[in-house]
């Protein structure tokens, strides 16, 4: 087959995308990924076809960070700035998937995805890094994770959907009267049942050991098959400097923000260092988007901007990060305890969740953080219940198989696509 991969994002978003596409090929298949142009190295050093998008994710990751936990405040941050680059965007995308036998769309695309793939009378899999479009009583919604579970749970669930739906309709319409007729579409949601067309799949890519399945979640076309993980550990020589760093003394702590972009970044790694300070901690912070230039640091102390996370993180004692899910994941598959200092958008969601698994102290919240709470979390994360659980997590998580088994899944669902348009069946 020939597939087309949409996504969108910082290179959290991005990078499960590129480990599907890798799956794909690996099986014969002919795949192309779109994700914004600042990922065409990453994604071409890897040899799969790349399509790039207009924008700037960086200014996505502000304006998210500026709304902090404010779900109507998040949409905005999101639809202002997506909406201003929607019309180069779809034209790009559209282009992408011209000749594609299936697409694949991640939450930016969820709606724009699935119906270019009705207008071209192909099949498309929606495939998100987050429970999300999936009403349920017993998984608290990701914007909103501190709400009571039950019918209020539920209930948010499905508001979130609609405001995703109306929200992006509207902003759509703005885009449409610029459209050659051509790229027109009717915008159409990929989870309500058509008698006429089988009912498009949602890949939740998160493990089960993780997010547990619950009850009322249809088996029809909601999967969890496990993360997308790009493993590179073979491929992967780290500077000597980081070698010696980490053959110099006692198993270190990651610190990672990933592609978070703060306001006030001094704040936040002031806090921490002074934390690891306090409870003798050697630490390696991996900087990504965030300038550290103006920030003091210690002997201690290793800064490189990125390392694979699946290389370095065995090598540590703990890790303190953002919440992003790609981190949270990686983290956990380390079978290290985690510390979240949650800001926006998912961040608080993967928080509570890793807590509540028992791999985590409660998460700082980004505007409560000091070093007085890191302190304690530090100290919280050597306790064997914690330590235990995060290792017995990071074992099952180790022998899942989510890019294998996301793989299987696209390919037997493009065959039973076909075969209910051959029958006329749905």
């Amino acid at each position: 087959m020939k597939i087309t991969i949409l996504s969108y994002g910082s290179r959290g978003d991005v990078q499960p995308f590129l480990a599907l596409a890798l799956g794909l090929q690996k099986v014969g298949h002919i795949v192309k990924l779109a994700a914004p142009y600042r990922f065409s190295n990453f994604v071409d050093e890897h040899g799969v076809q790349f399509v790039p998008l207009a924008g700037n994710p960086e200014i996505i990751s502000q304006r998210l960070n500026t709304a902090g936990a404010n779900t109507i405040a998040m949409v905005r941050a999101i639809s202002d700035y997506v909406f201003s680059i929607g019309e180069k965007i779809l034209y790009q995308a559209i282009a992408a998937c011209e000749d594609s036998d299936l697409i694949v769309h991640s939450f930016l695309f969820t709606t724009g995805g699935h119906s270019l793939a009705r207008k071209m009378g192909i099949p498309d899999v929606s495939v998100q890094t987050f429970p999300v479009f999936a009403p349920t009583h017993v998984v608290p919604p990701v914007v909103t994770p501190n709400l009571p579970l039950g019918p209020l749970c539920y209930f948010f669930h499905w508001l979130i959907t609609q405001i995703f739906w109306h929200g992006g309709n509207t902003g759509f319409r703005r885009i449409r009267k610029a459209l050659p007729k051509k790229f027109d579409l009717n915008l159409h949601w990929p989870f309500t049942p058509d008698k006429n067309r089988l009912m498009t799949p949602l890949i939740l890519a998160c493990s089960p050991t993780v997010i547990h399945r619950p009850d009322d979640w249809p088996t029809s076309y909601i999967h969890i098959p496990g993360y997308l993980f790009l493993d590179r550990v073979a491929a992967y020589q780290p500077p000597s400097e980081l070698t010696e760093f980490l053959d110099a003394g006692k198993p270190p702590i990651c610190v990672t923000f990933g592609s978070t972009i703060h306001h006030d970044p001094e704040h936040i790694y002031r806090n921490v260092l002074q934390a690891l300070k306090q409870t003798d901690n050697r630490a390696i912070i991996l900087s990504g988007w965030s300038d550290l230039q103006n920030i003091r640091l210690l002997e201690n102390i290793f800064v490189i901007d990125a390392v694979p996370h699946d290389w370095l993180l065995p090598h540590c004692k703990a890790i303190i990060h953002h919440g992003g899910a790609g981190t949270t994941a990686a983290g956990l598959r380390a079978g290290i305890p985690n510390i979240l200092v949650p800001s926006a958008a998912d961040q608080p969601f993967w928080g509570m969740q890793v807590h509540a698994i028992g791999a985590s102290p409660k998460p700082i919240p980004i505007k409560e953080l000091t070093a007085e709470r890191v302190v304690v979390a530090l100290a919280k994360i050597v306790d064997d219940a914690v330590q235990n659980t995060a290792q017995d997590i990071g074992r099952k998580i180790r022998i899942e198989d989510g890019v294998g088994e996301t793989v299987k899944f696209i390919e037997k669902y493009s065959e039973k696509w076909h075969e209910s348009v051959q029958s006329s069946t749905f």
